[in-house]
């Protein structure tokens, strides 16, 4: 949001400098339309930034949700606990392994790659650089959103950085019983 702020100060700067410095109306022409777009950009991104805040945000812990089903990981399996929370009015985002592209195929796979596969957008699916373990990003992308995880991960290794991780609720246990899920959501709801 500084860029286009800083665009609409150095345009209302021009409009002012066309005006008051003989010689100088033209650039007007580039500071007028240019002041108005950056207007533009900060309204649009003022109404995101509010609609994205008022989100009932849940993270996914990828590479343990896909395993849920049968024990082998499965993007389906992903995909499925998505729709579900999305249909429950949750705002789903999900973060993997960097060898999850290995573990349901034989490559690595980004987050546009994964996001493809899963029919999802980018920006909801995020894959931890190698070498870097997940859990810490998953619990600061809770900590940042004000989230639930849904994982069964108790994240014990973590606790201490994020003692939030403990409290009753945050964490969404779920799984598979007779092939049908269920997510422990805490409120009756399965």
């Amino acid at each position: 949001m500084i860029v286009p702020f800083l665009l609409l100060l150095l345009s209302i700067g021009g409009i002012f400098l066309s005006a008051m410095v003989p010689g100088w109306s033209d650039v007007i022409l580039l500071a007028g339309p240019c002041a108005v777009a950056s207007a533009l950009l900060l309204i649009v991104g003022a109404l995101r930034r509010r609609t994205e805040r008022g989100k009932n945000w849940v993270v996914l812990d990828g590479s343990n949700v896909m395993h849920w089903k049968d024990r082998s990981p499965d993007l389906d399996t992903v995909r499925e606990v998505v729709d579900h929370l999305s249909s429950e009015g949750f705002t789903p985002g999900v973060v993997f392994d960097a060898n999850v592209g290995y573990k349901v195929g034989d490559r690595f796979l980004g987050d546009r790659a994964l996001a493809a596969r899963m029919g999802l957008p980018v920006r909801r699916i995020m894959v931890v650089p190698k070498g870097q373990p997940a859990d810490p990003t998953i619990l600061t992308a809770a900590r940042d959103l004000k989230a639930r995880v849904v994982t069964n991960d108790r994240f014990r290794d973590w606790e201490a950085e994020f003692p939030e991780a403990g409290e009753p609720g945050r964490l969404i246990r779920g799984g598979y019983t007779h092939g049908k899920l269920w997510l422990d959501l805490g409120d009756g709801a399965r």
